[in-house]
């Protein structure tokens, strides 16, 4: 049938099975938090540390995705300038942290920096997995992917940190990788930002996206 229906609307999450992966990445996220904060601090590793913000971050985001679905489109899009938000302070403290530690900390511990972030890589790549399905949609749909992306990114980066540490002797590498990490929050807060503010420019004045008229819905015949 043409028309409308020619347009395919992006998922806004509405969904059972979404609503069920949200929750499981919640409860990975929150516990790959607690313990990556605790080895980073063992481990003397501001990538540890950065990286189990990044968890909390993303625990956070999850939870905000969850309350937000089905809720109006300014609702949806209002929920993702908060991420986005999130994602810019995210990166600017560990940007800070990763300066303070070229001139004021010691080298990290390679060893237990790798072997936790061999774990957090597993938990990120079950967490890509989970939502895969779901990795395009809305900005507040989008922003959950590009979290568990980011996850998965910074712990590949944490244990090829670990291992430069280890062969160089020193405490750079840790300190380049956390700059790096804070690069990825920066990079990915601009995409969901551009994206939240174009949708809620829609909600604000009544426009569906892809062309159809307030209001206008497709039917399936």
């Amino acid at each position: 049938m043409s028309g409308c229906c020619d347009h395919e609307t992006e998922f806004d999450g509405t969904s059972i099975a979404f609503r069920r992966a949200l929750w499981a990445v919640i409860a990975i996220n929150a516990a790959l938090f607690l313990v990556e904060m605790l080895a980073g601090a063992a481990a003397q590793s501001q990538a540890l540390k950065a990286d189990a913000l990044d968890f909390a971050a993303d625990a956070a985001t999850y939870g905000l995705s969850l309350f937000v679905i089905g809720k109006p489109a300014l609702w949806r899009a209002n929920a993702a300038l908060v991420k986005a938000a999130s994602l810019f302070v995210m990166g600017a403290v560990i940007l800070c942290l990763a300066i303070w530690r070229a001139f004021f900390a010691a080298q990290p511990d390679a060893e237990l920096m790798g072997g936790i972030a061999l774990l957090a890589l597993a938990a990120n790549v079950a967490s890509v997995l989970i939502l895969v399905r779901w990795r395009n949609g809305d900005a507040n749909v989008r922003s959950v992917w590009l979290c568990s992306r980011n996850d998965a990114i910074g712990n590949l980066a944490v244990i090829g940190s670990a291992g430069l540490v280890a062969w160089t002797g020193t405490h750079w590498p840790d300190v380049i990788v956390a700059g790096l990490m804070a690069g990825l929050f920066v990079s990915s807060a601009v995409q969901i930002l551009g994206k939240a503010l174009a949708e809620r420019r829609q909600a604000r004045h009544g426009r569906a996206p892809d062309g159809q008229a307030p209001g206008e819905t497709c039917q399936s015949h």
